[in-house]
């Protein structure tokens, strides 16, 4: 058991079967009245963001998540396979749970899958940045340059991005994973 007091963003709890992941927190303590803890909450099942409301001192219990590398596959239509590169062992994930992830996975990518008491997957955990190929962009137009300019590019998985004029097709992009923005060249 955990004190609310003490969660940090990135902590996992149980709460209200539902695994939960914080992602901020906010204490209100005023003279006249008992603390007041606000943690803004990801269900990990679910994907749903809520805000949950505690009192000082109300304890959860912790979520212990494990985390195993594996590497994706391919897409068979209604779920995504991954395969664990240790004991060639896959699994497979419905598409409609990764709908964001899904914009960065490419053929043969390692990622990290989250898992709850060693069979529940909950879903995947990208990299930060991952490399992508440019397949179509638009023609860089000379002119109106004193900002900086971009165009739109589509990528391999088919996430549309806009990249800075002298990208052309086929180079190979960063692209953030968080909001899924150009971060680069590879």
């Amino acid at each position: 058991m955990i004190l609310v007091n003490d969660l940090k963003p990135g902590t996992t709890y149980e709460y209200e079967n539902g695994i939960w992941q914080a992602l901020n927190l906010e204490l209100n303590k005023t003279a006249m009245r008992q603390m007041i803890v606000k943690v803004k909450s990801k269900n990990l099942r679910t994907g749903v963001i809520k805000d949950i409301v505690f009192t000082g001192g109300d304890k959860v219990e912790q979520a212990h998540i494990d985390k195993k590398e594996m590497q994706y596959l391919y897409d068979d239509g209604e779920n995504l396979v991954f395969m664990d590169t240790e004991t060639y062992e896959q699994i497979e994930i419905a598409k409609s749970r990764l709908e964001w992830e899904q914009k960065f996975l490419r053929e043969s990518a390692s990622v990290s899958i989250m898992m709850y008491g060693g069979s529940e997957v909950l879903g995947v955990i990208l990299p930060d940045k991952v490399e992508l190929q440019i397949v179509e962009c638009e023609p860089a137009v000379k002119g109106d340059t004193a900002t900086s300019a971009t165009k739109n590019a589509k990528l391999e998985t088919g996430l549309e991005i806009r990249v800075p004029l002298f990208i052309k097709d086929d180079e190979i992009v960063l692209v953030n994973t968080a909001d899924g923005k150009y971060a680069g060249r590879a």
